[in-house]
């Protein structure tokens, strides 16, 4: 039988409905791949659950035998310590929240937990979801099971990418079987694709926000991290959904994503911005985009140019409405409520030194510059001039999807950089997001699915844009890319 670990979600539920295994066994056998040194060594988890993980595996196990299974019974997931779980430490990533313990669920992991999901534990992120490498996090980096076949740098740590970084790590190492994710600028998308997973960001309004620690309120969005297509539409199912508690959540019907599947992609016209090329890019980035493309073209899809006029405005725009609503939604971590208080003389003393202390470089510097770009006299001048841009990113997708059904682009600039490769130039780090980020101004989706490895023996992925609420095509689009991708390679390190 093949090892329980090495299984993905879509298999090991057929395995769980023959009972080839129990979930007990299944959890078992990720709980222990956990606790290996070499998964350790990912710093991947913050909190570990494993006594909750058993329990929900044995409540699993008997509803399977009562034939009550929800659509993910016994499936062990890692959950992205942004989402809020009650009676579980939920961090942020930050030592301003290191002890605080919510008294709710957020609507995301009610979901699966109700569908029967098995919580492994709260995984590693950048401080806040702020960052591309999982290096902001006041837990210290995550560090990727890659590693590369360049015997000159094997010794260098690897990021798995972020903000989504332990998500990616746990599932690229198999120690988790899926994980849930969140995408404010790309943190869903440029992790899969430098950690060799597939990862979809779903259209703003699918899933709920509630119960999320929120970072840039009009552009955060949750979504599932897997190692197949399958998968994340199976996981997708279930988070999704209109949730009365997050005014941004849209009333709209959930498919089921997974009859999206395995179809022809015969017919549909796949669009090729040429924005997307830009100055100094990555000649094995462009090469394994148009080798996407030919395959895409030779399952029968029409691949054609297209224009993203102001996609060369996104970048900037990201950078001044990200941290302007991120200034405003951590405005809330005073000393005061909940988390960390440092003690001062006077009340504002003890603001400045509980935020001081408190938050990370990186927070600081967003809080600082969203801060500035709402302040009287440059809010015109920035954040309200960054907002009319944002309508014209957005009028760009309309028209293209006016000639295509999906846009096929890169997830990131290139593959996996060493830690502390880019840490002391903040803007190398934001050039990581130059891909992913007019999909959030927008609102629409997309999935990033693994294709290749460099040369340098690491992987890159490719994007999959397509318009709102349609997620069904890009899942169609996906798995045909999957197939013919053909994309089977492993990390080192694998559980």
């Amino acid at each position: 039988m093949t090892k329980l670990t090495d299984l993905t979600i879509t298999p090991a539920l057929e395995g769980l409905k023959t009972k080839q295994f129990s979930a007990v066994e299944l959890t078992e056998a990720h709980i222990a791949a956990m606790e290996t040194p070499q998964a350790r060594g990912m710093n991947a988890f913050i909190t570990e659950t494993p006594d909750v993980a058993r329990r929900q595996a044995k409540e699993s196990d008997a509803r399977r035998a009562a034939g009550t299974a929800g659509d993910l019974d016994g499936i062990p997931l890692a959950i992205k310590d942004l989402y809020c779980t009650k009676g579980v430490r939920t961090t942020a990533a930050s030592h301003i929240l290191h002890n605080f313990e919510p008294t709710y669920e957020s609507t995301v992991t009610q979901k699966l937990f109700d569908a029967g999901a098995v919580m492994l534990g709260k995984v590693n992120l950048d401080e806040f979801a702020m960052g591309s490498g999982g290096v902001t996090s006041a837990f210290k980096p995550t560090i990727s099971p890659w590693s590369g076949s360049d015997p000159a740098k094997a010794t260098r740590q690897l990021v798995p990418g972020g903000s989504s970084s332990g998500s990616a790590a746990t599932v690229a190492a198999h120690v988790a079987m899926g994980a849930t994710g969140t995408d404010t600028g790309g943190s869903i998308r440029q992790p899969a694709s430098v950690s060799g997973v597939v990862g979809i960001k779903p259209t703003y309004g699918r899933c709920s926000r509630w119960g999320i620690i929120a970072f840039a309120s009009s552009l955060d969005q949750a979504g599932p991290m897997t190692r197949s297509v399958a998968d994340a539409a199976l996981m997708l199912r279930v988070m999704a959904g209109f949730d009365e508690k997050d005014s941004t959540s849209i009333d709209t019907p959930v498919p089921d994503y997974t009859k999206a599947l395995g179809k022809s992609v015969k017919g549909m016209k796949i669009g090729l911005p040429r924005e997307y090329r830009i100055d100094g890019m990555n000649p094995e980035t462009d090469a394994i985009w148009h080798k996407g493309a030919a395959m895409l073209r030779d399952a029968g899809a029409e691949v054609i140019e297209i224009s993203l006029p102001h996609t060369k405005y996104a970048l900037p725009v990201y950078y001044i409405i990200a941290p302007a609503e991120a200034s405003s939604n951590l405005a809330r971590y005073d000393g005061v409520r909940f988390g960390l208080r440092v003690a001062g003389e006077s009340l504002d003393e003890m603001y400045a030194n509980t935020r001081g202390e408190g938050f990370g470089k990186e927070v600081r510097r967003r809080i600082l510059t969203g801060t500035y770009v709402l302040s009287a006299g440059y809010y015109d001048a920035y954040y309200l001039k960054a907002q009319r841009v944002r309508r014209l990113i957005r009028n760009d997708f309309l028209e293209a999807f006016k000639q295509c059904d999906a846009i096929l682009t890169p997830a990131s600039p290139g593959t996996a950089f060493a830690i502390g490769e880019k840490m002391d130039d903040p803007v190398q780090m934001y050039l990581e997001d130059v891909f992913t980020v007019t999909l959030n101004l927008a609102g629409l989706p997309g999935i990033c699915v693994p294709v290749g490895l460099a040369q340098n023996g690491l992987p890159m992925g490719l994007q999959l844009i397509g318009r709102a609420f349609d997620e069904e095509t890009l899942f169609t689009a996906a798995s045909a890319l999957e197939k013919a991708a053909g994309f089977e390679a492993k990390p080192p390190f694998t559980a």
